[in-house]
């Protein structure tokens, strides 16, 4: 059977650690994987623009031993002449895995059932699995553990991060607790998913209307932008509804004193975080960045190996 990343809980615990475990080892040892020599082609497909995902998953394939094949959406067929099942159809017999960052979910959810290769999310508007795959990893090299530690996701607990993280915490068994504005919290369903699976790894949930808190006693501290793609008209309205939701020095106090901060970037200094606690000494946020790529080769190499 094909396996396919769509959502966090697509891996079990026991997949997920093993997955962050071979991206540790991977970081070490950068070409130790070859599972697309030949070369073979893995399509990457963009619908919104990137940077960060771009250029890791790129890289990442290439180290892989494959050619990365990009595609913008804008400059193709897909979605607009063809559906998106003939076009599944089509990658399905040329390429090794199809990587796409996209809108709807339910997008990637017909490219799977159709391609019949590994269909990897690497951005919805409803999860970010790949970025929590290495924010986890992140957090396992600075704290040498997950299972246990308390995450605290403030801003817009509504997104597509703080359902990845709801649900990717509670897989690894952390206590996830997010905060946002009362028109910004997660929806029941993925805040029920997400206690269900901690119930399993000892972890919990819990969502705050406001953000100390969340933030009181964490071991992570984590942010994202509150204005997201396609969000800009709603600038000024979001800046007065996230009044008070800003990580400066003195909410970044509560947490433990060791604690990390991260942030999936793009950043916006001054709005959801404060430059003193993004470029400060705990904020781990390159590391974070880099992480995309070796968690991604990680799942790219585990998904190969399912076939």
């Amino acid at each position: 059977m094909v396996r396919h990343f769509l959502k966090d809980d697509d891996l079990t615990p026991k997949e997920q650690a093993e997955i962050i475990r071979r991206a540790i080892e991977l970081k070490k040892n950068p070409y130790s994987e070859k599972p697309f020599a030949g070369p073979k082609t893995v399509a990457l497909i963009f619908d919104k623009t990137s940077t960060r995902t771009r250029v890791s998953f790129a890289v990442g394939v290439a180290d892989l031993g494959g050619s990365p094949l990009i595609i913008d959406s804008q400059t193709s067929q897909m979605g607009a002449k063809e559906s998106v099942a003939d076009t599944a159809r089509v990658l399905g017999r040329q390429v090794a895995q199809i990587v796409w960052r996209t809108y709807a979910q339910l997008g990637l959810e017909e490219m799977a059932e159709h391609a019949g290769v590994p269909v990897i999310n690497s951005l919805s508007d409803m999860y970010h699995p790949c970025q929590i795959l290495a924010d986890l990893m992140t957090i396992q090299e600075h704290k040498g553990k997950l299972a246990g530690l308390k995450l605290a996701y403030v801003g817009d607990a509504s997104n597509n991060m703080a359902n990845s993280y709801l649900i990717g915490g509670a897989t690894a068994g952390m206590h996830v607790a997010v905060a946002g504005p009362a028109n910004y919290l997660p929806d029941s369903h993925i805040v029920a998913r997400a206690e269900l699976i901690a119930e399993q790894t000892g972890g919990s949930i819990a969502v705050h209307g406001e953000p100390l808190a969340a933030i009181a006693d964490a071991d992570v501290v984590i942010t994202d932008t509150w204005i997201s793609m396609g969000q800009e008209d709603e600038k000024e309205q979001r800046l007065r509804d996230f009044a008070g939701y800003t990580i400066d020095q003195e909410l970044f106090a509560k947490a433990k004193p060791d604690a990390i901060f991260m942030h999936c970037l793009p950043a916006y200094r001054g709005y959801e975080v404060a430059a003193e606690v993004l470029d400060g000494p705990q904020s781990v946020i390159w590391d974070e960045a880099e992480n995309r790529l070796h968690a991604q080769k990680a799942l790219m190499v585990w998904l190969a190996e399912q076939a």
